[in-house]
């Protein structure tokens, strides 16, 4: 679920541009990524209080191996890797659409309507000095259910 989004090319919103001017005013050098967002890739993301930042995407899997890049939106509280996580450290993850692959291996893009820009709920944590993001997911409504049972939890407003 949920294994790659898009941040597309030069989004004109408004909110995503100073998303964008305030990662670079703290860190001049930091590479805003646009296009397809892969997981182990640095992207914005709203920290609490809608502080924006860049963070890699993942948490490391247990014993060193792999990556973590979702999590359960009804289970991640019981969870020790993310029961930190879901109390105080929450983030809302900009995107401009996110895919799902269906049975077939089929890749579908799936976007809001009249967006250009929404954001997925994520959760965030520091792992030996980096900062670190996965996105909350949950079962998938009707539009999604036909491709994936799972999707990225979007937030409204």
């Amino acid at each position: 679920m949920c294994g790659r989004y898009t941040l597309a090319d030069g989004p004109t919103d408004e909110e995503f541009s100073w998303i964008c001017e305030t990662i670079q005013k703290n860190n001049p050098a930091a590479l805003i990524p646009t296009g397809e967002i892969a997981p182990s890739l640095q992207a914005p993301v709203l920290t609490a209080p809608d502080t924006p930042a860049l963070l890699t995407w993942g948490y490391p899997g247990a014993y060193g191996k792999g990556l973590l890049i979702n999590a359960r939106a009804e289970t991640a509280e019981s969870k020790p890797t993310f029961r930190q996580s879901v109390a105080r450290q929450r983030c809302a993850v900009p995107c401009t659409g996110f895919f799902e692959w269906d049975r077939n291996k089929s890749k579908y893009l799936f976007t809001l309507p009249g967006q250009p820009l929404f954001y997925m709920a994520g959760l965030y944590a520091l792992f030996a000095g980096e900062a670190r993001f996965v996105i909350l997911t949950t079962a998938a409504n009707d539009s999604v259910a036909d491709i994936h049972h799972r999707m990225p939890v979007i937030l409204n407003g």
